[in-house]
């Protein structure tokens, strides 16, 4: 594997998904390559969570 440079759905920069992070993936069983980069999947985390909350 190699690192690969994927643009975020959200905001369309570019960000890296590493070759670790491709074989953490791998190990969680997830299929599908991330379509966020780390700040907008942080700040979706974020909301959701602050959705949850009453």
């Amino acid at each position: 594997m190699a690192d690969k440079t994927i643009v975020c759905k959200d905001c369309n920069s570019e960000f890296v998904f590493t070759e670790g992070e491709q074989e953490f993936y791998k190990e969680k069983g997830f299929e599908n390559e991330p379509q966020r980069c780390p700040s907008c999947r942080k700040a979706r985390k974020q909301q959701r969570n602050s959705d949850r909350r009453y």
